[in-house]
């Protein structure tokens, strides 16, 4: 991928005085007695409430370099306007001063540099929100954190809630939710220098079912090519994708492993704006609703360990690499708001007829915490779906990635380790990673310094990290093509190493020594309501399954909840019920003749 590379921009104040042994002002850079300057770097500074800032100067026209650095013409300041040791060291004070621009001062023998400085709201900080599930309709929410101002809002996926301060440390909100689903939970501050926290997941659950979503929940989500999510994050709070592994242990082998990856080698980011070889740069995946046709697949490599058809795959639907896929991965992603379930295929192709051609397919069930049965693939090579991995820019805008990224590395050993199924070994290397190794964003590391969309990826590889998914190029992090993305600005997170990493805890690891082992779904009734019917006539196909996580019945229904579903067949058909778990699959059939 190819970048423009910003030129720096260098801020100074030269600060000039007057001669003959006049009084120099404070105000701009006055020339001093016999050309005496004295000059503060940073001449325009921003400082968070509680943050510091170091200043520097440079005195010229004398031996004499000794200053005293005043804030607001108080030598050493106060806890009003904040306070300057002598080592020119500003430390903001705790609440915000009006008018919350002060100016720094270095007095020195017959000059004085100044500098201006702007004091921010502090940018918020979550712990903790309660309750962490709850079920649709009105509720209340309690936040702990710290850093949280007055007039600080808690946002639920993304939407301001009524909110109370209660103190810097905790809020107190009150909404509606109107329907089931992960949902984010941040904080925002208020101007100046607006800025909002990492989200904490909570599980809003359906009335009716007590526990688990609704597939209502789906339907915030806008339909179309790169729809917006709107605040939906797939999967239950419990999902590994969604869990905040901010203070989780560091793995005892994390920097030999690191070492092993190459401790030097860049982040990538692998997704932009416009193309890069006639390709689109990144993954892309479309939102289709009630009014899609279901469609069969037809599969021409990993058929044993695919989720069969029929699936609402539009026959536009973008393949990877679009305009001009040719031979990679061809990569299709389609989430249905109207069912909310995820569809993945590798390998594809359309047919003339809106069927589909596919290596693989998986269906993920967005409401769920699906476990792939161990040893299987899926469209990715981990046996992980590759949607909720990946960056994109609705959530940035949004402020918030809710959730942990999706990541290649050029080598991986025969083993995984949760959330993924599957390895595809390319090393016999002890250090060598496993499939679905997760990597965090030291906490120490900067990103202050960065604009406010790379603040967004960057935070979300400090709380959520990213999940080793595929071979592929080392440290390439995956995203959507959007033509909002600033290629310039992302290529910035190329300043970021593998050695700014930490290896999550890995435990368990499975290999083929350690495989787990359990019984697959259990299908104790496949019945149609009528085994003969006419022409347009609807049958009732009903089940009692028991161990499974996910349900198929195909061909004409697909992906499916529930105990039952009607039909309307129009030729002798064979139905097959096909249950899945994290050990195995099992399937029933059952004909009804159409006379």
């Amino acid at each position: 991928m190819r970048y423009l590379y910003p030129a720096a921009l260098v801020l100074m104040a030269v600060m000039q005085f007057g001669c003959g042994g006049t009084i120099p002002t404070k105000t701009g850079n006055p020339v001093g007695s016999a050309g005496v300057s004295v000059v503060v770097s940073p001449s325009v500074a921003s400082v968070r409430l509680g943050a510091t800032q170091s200043f520097s100067i440079a005195v010229s026209g004398t031996t004499n370099q000794a200053v005293t650095w005043e804030v607001n013409g108080v030598a050493g300041g106060n806890g009003t306007i904040g306070t300057i040791n002598s080592s020119g060291s500003y430390s903001a004070p705790g609440v915000l001063p009006s008018p919350n621009t002060i100016t720094v001062e270095a007095v020195g023998v017959g000059a004085t540099g100044t500098s201006s400085v702007t004091i921010l709201n502090p940018t918020p900080a979550i712990s903790a929100v309660s309750p962490t599930s709850f079920a649709t309709g009105n509720f209340t929410l309690s936040v702990t954190g710290n850093s949280f101002v007055d007039g600080a809002q808690v946002l639920f996926g993304g939407t301001p809630l009524a909110t109370t301060f209660v103190s810097s440390t905790a809020l107190t909100a009150t909404g509606s939710a109107q329907s089931a689903g992960t949902i984010a939970v941040s904080v925002s501050n208020p101007a100046p220098g607006s800025s909002t926290s990492g989200a904490i997941n909570v599980q809003v659950t359906s009335q009716s079912s007590g526990g688990g979503g609704s597939p209502l929940a789906c339907s915030v989500m806008s339909t179309g090519q790169g729809g917006s999510l709107n605040g939906f994050v797939p999967f239950t709070a419990a999902s590994l994708w969604n869990e905040n592994i901010s203070s989780a242990a560091v793995d005892p082998n994390s920097a030999s492993i690191i070492n092993f990856v190459g401790a030097s080698d860049p982040v990538h980011p692998d997704f932009g704006a416009g193309l890069y070889n006639g390709q689109s740069i990144g993954i892309p995946y479309s939102v289709v609703g009630s009014q899609q046709a279901f469609v069969g697949i037809d599969f021409t490599a990993y058929g044993d360990e695919s989720d069969p058809g029929p699936m609402p795959i539009p026959a536009t639907a973008q393949i990877e690499g679009y305009p001009a896929p040719g031979d990679g991965d061809r990569h299709v992603l389609v989430l249905d708001n109207n069912n909310c379930w995820l569809y993945e295929l590798y390998g594809a192709s359309a047919n003339s007829d809106g069927s589909w051609d596919a290596a693989s397919a998986a269906v993920w069930d967005l409401l769920g915490n699906e476990q792939r049965p161990f040893t299987w693939t899926s469209a990715d090579a981990a046996g992980l779906p590759i949607f909720p991995g990946l960056v994109r820019y609705d959530e940035v805008a949004s402020g918030a990635i809710n959730h942990a990224l999706r990541f290649t590395l050029q080598s991986s050993q025969a083993a995984f380790t949760p959330p993924a199924s599957h390895w595809a070994a390319t090393s016999s290397n002890q250090y060598a990673a496993p499939m679905g190794m997760k990597l965090r964003l030291k906490a120490s590391f900067d990103i202050s310094g960065y604009s406010a969309a790379n603040q967004v990826i960057l935070k979300a590889l400090q709380t959520y990290g990213m999940i080793m998914a595929d071979n592929g190029s080392n440290m390439y992090i995956s995203g959507t093509p959007d033509s909002r993305w600033d290629n310039d600005d992302l290529h910035n997170l190329a300043n970021l190493t593998a050695s700014d990493f930490d290896v999550v805890l890995m435990s368990p690891i499975y290999t083929s020594a350690n495989l787990p082992s359990g019984s697959a779904p259990a299908i104790s009734n496949f019945t149609a309501s009528s085994s003969t019917a006419s022409t347009g006539t609807a049958v009732t196909l009903s089940w009692r399954v028991s161990g499974a996580s996910y349900l198929i019945v195909s061909p004409q229904v697909g992906a499916i909840r529930g105990g039952s579903v009607s039909i309307t067949p129009t030729a002798t058909t064979t139905y097959t019920l096909i249950a899945t778990n994290e050990f195995g699959r099992t399937t029933q059939n059952v004909t009804v003749t159409v006379q």
